[in-house]
């Protein structure tokens, strides 16, 4: 190999390695922020019990990273809707540390009240999720909806690189770069995209 051919191959590797760091670094920056304005699930509960908002009909699927708390995405819901769907599912996908996870292994499906569901799905790292495959196998367990009536409510950062994180400022340029051109999570876990709702928010890194 020539020493023109040595220095490219180090140079995609380095590139490579700089952006696998940067998106670790970004997402855990990203994820620090959001959690810090996820209220308790108990403490909302509760406050949907008290004010009782209008349930609007079907299920709304609010997809969540986080299993603890009320994510984002259904307080910015409430805030612009003021309205719940009638049957809310949190929705958290996690990637199991085996290539496959058995079937009846995937699902960790608890009720809350209220019409209110936490929904753990596990896959293994050689499995792709599949959302609509989840919710099939929750309605065999006891979360009963209907696809047709069913909504997909996901975020969408808009990052501004402004904020006080401890990133370095390309670090930051370069987070928000790949974040807006990563692959649609509707593609990614097989959402059919006319069931999908997007809420927009504003994040400063």
């Amino acid at each position: 190999m020539c020493s023109s051919d040595l220095w490219f191959t180090v140079s995609i590797a380095v590139l490579v390695i700089t952006c696998m760091l940067t998106w670790r670094q970004g997402r855990q920056a990203l994820w620090d922020i959001l959690s810090g304005s996820i209220p308790p699930l108990d403490l909302f509960l509760a406050d949907v019990a008290r004010k009782r908002p209008i349930r609007l009909p079907g299920t709304g699927v609010f997809m969540t990273v986080s299993t603890q708390g009320a994510p984002v995405t259904l307080l910015h819901f409430l805030k612009h809707t003021k309205a719940v769907p009638e049957q809310v599912v949190l929705l958290s996908l996690q990637s199991a540390e085996t290539p496959y996870v058995p079937r009846e292994r995937r699902l960790e499906i608890k009720e809350l009240g209220q019409g209110f569901w936490r929904v753990v799905a596990r896959h293994g790292f050689m499995e792709t999720p599949s959302v609509p495959e989840v919710m099939a196998q929750a309605n065999e367990q006891g979360l009963r909806n209907n696809p047709q009536d069913t909504t997909f409510v996901l975020g969408r950062e808009s990052l501004l690189t402004t904020g006080r994180t401890r990133m370095l400022g390309w670090r930051k340029r370069l987070f928000s770069f790949m974040s807006r051109n990563a692959p649609p999570a509707t593609t990614y876990f097989g959402i059919p995209p006319n069931r999908v709702m997007e809420l927009g928010v504003q994040i400063e890194l």
